[in-house]
């Protein structure tokens, strides 16, 4: 595990310790569950989650992919 350091503005860092408590979560969570939900992965992450969508779905990779891309667009619309 990395550890990061980041500067917010004091308001920022207020209001994501506030939901952090709220959530029973730790800051780092909220923003591992933050990065999820924008879909930032390494790109062998990626590239395995196209892998496996090919490999049961018989799929193209370029089918796969567009997959792929279609469900990173719908995660991130959710509220």
């Amino acid at each position: 595990m990395r550890r990061l350091r980041i500067t917010l503005s004091e308001a920022s860092y207020r209001a994501l310790k506030e939901a952090s408590a709220q959530r029973a979560k730790t800051i780092g969570q909220l923003i591992e569950e933050s990065l999820d939900f924008y879909g930032i992965k390494s790109r062998e992450d990626a590239r395995d989650l196209v892998r496996r969508a090919r490999a049961r779905s018989m799929l193209t990779e370029g089918q796969a992919l567009a997959v792929a891309q279609q469900q990173v667009r719908v995660v991130r619309r959710k509220p």
